[in-house]
């Protein structure tokens, strides 16, 4: 038994924008892919019994892709640790709440609480800018050998229209249109190909943007090649938030307590994590030059927040997911609290110390991939490997 049965797959396409992450990690064909079912399979057998039909719900949770990256972020933690030597004991009942953080680590003499949280940056679904799935199924649908496109909604109808006209208005369009011209005349400062469409009530534009010779005639290639900038960008405090949620939940651990965070983002930035933690930096001007210093609005560094030295510590990843954890390196941001407990630091960490105003940082002594027991450069191989149509001879 696992999570994904061996099967014979044969859809290869990219994932859909109507699919679910479970149901595009059931679906998708090729050696790349079942690398990724494989390493699933055997890292969620590594946890106890009582402790894999909760996993394997959230890893096939079909209606909800936070609980699918939430699972699997717990999955290489969970196997980052083992394979750093560790024991490690699920959902024990310690602290003085009464609850069950995620994990309790012995390495050695040395015992450490780990507690997993994803975080994800918030996508605005239901803006002027979104764009119902299966429509924009229906344009990576068109064929399209020799073109990208963008595209802008310029009005949004009440009810999702039928795509069949769409596709055959934008097949035509593109059809009509010489990719070599396209390119000499932009070269000459003529804009891009456009095409407007419009029905029940939506409107959108289009852009059609020339394939370079190399990347033309894959008869599996996407057809949007930019999709409207959707992402809201008042959430920058998320692995703040995430903290202290987690920081607050368990009361007195008497153990080194460090939390996890799997931080899904557009554009992450360490000075982002940095300024959350350790407070935000601050120039000081003078009259002979100006200081820096750091503002107390960190997470360790605010003055009202004392109880913050509970956490020991917090590990941060960026954008984790099974074609990353070979590659993304952790880091550890070590809290200078005078109260808390020294975090224990594992050799495929990097780590990050607050002196003075200053974050010293310190590479890992060994890759991320040798604790989880993986090749270097895994998975290995082409995720999506282009397919050139067939010719007669």
């Amino acid at each position: 038994m696992g999570v994904y049965i061996s099967r014979h797959r044969t859809d290869a396409a990219p994932k859909r924008a109507s699919e679910s992450d479970a149901e595009f990690f059931e679906r998708i064909a090729g050696p790349f892919w079942d690398q990724v079912r494989d390493v699933i399979n055997e890292w969620w057998s590594h946890f106890p019994p009582d402790a894999q039909p909760g996993l394997h719900s959230r890893l096939r949770d079909r209606n909800s892709d936070a609980n699918v990256f939430s699972a699997l972020w717990e999955l290489y933690v969970h196997e980052m640790l083992l394979g750093s030597g560790c024991t490690v004991e699920i959902e024990q009942q310690i602290g003085t709440e009464g609850k069950y953080p995620d994990f309790l680590v012995s390495r050695g003499n040395e015992q450490f609480i780990v507690e997993a949280i994803w975080t994800a940056e918030n996508l605005d679904a239901t803006g002027s800018s979104s764009l119902p799935p299966q429509m924009a199924d229906a344009i990576d649908r068109v064929p399209s050998p020799n073109f990208y496109v963008s595209y802008q909604v310029d009005s949004v109808g009440s009810t999702t229209p039928q795509q069949k006209r769409l596709k055959n208005e934008l097949t035509r369009w593109l059809a009509s249109l010489d990719p070599d011209q396209v390119t000499a005349e932009y070269e000459q400062k003529v804009p891009l190909p456009k095409h407007a469409w419009q029905e029940a009530g939506w409107r959108l534009s289009f852009e059609a943007i020339p394939r370079s010779p190399g990347r033309r005639g894959d008869p599996t290639s996407r057809t949007i090649g930019i999709h409207p900038s959707v992402w809201v960008a008042d959430d920058s405090d998320r692995v703040l938030k995430a903290v202290r949620k987690k920081g607050r939940k368990y009361g007195d651990l008497a153990l080194p307590f460090i939390v996890a965070v799997g931080n899904s983002a557009v554009f992450p930035e360490d000075e982002d994590t940095e300024g959350a933690f350790y407070g935000t930096s601050v120039e000081y001007a003078h009259r002979t030059g100006s200081t820096f210093g750091r503002n107390p609005d960190g997470y360790w560094t605010a003055a009202q927040d004392q109880s913050h030295s509970r956490v020991s510590g917090v590990l941060t990843v960026d954008n984790p997911a099974p074609w990353t954890w070979a590659k993304k390196v952790p880091v550890l941001w070590q809290s200078p609290a005078p109260g808390s407990l020294p975090a224990p630091v594992l050799p495929t960490w990097e780590t990050a110390q607050l002196t003075d105003i200053h974050v010293e940082r310190q590479p890992a002594a060994r890759p991320i991939h040798t604790s989880l027991g993986l090749p270097e450069h895994w998975p290995i191989g082409d995720a999506f490997p282009r397919r050139r149509p067939s010719t007669e001879s």
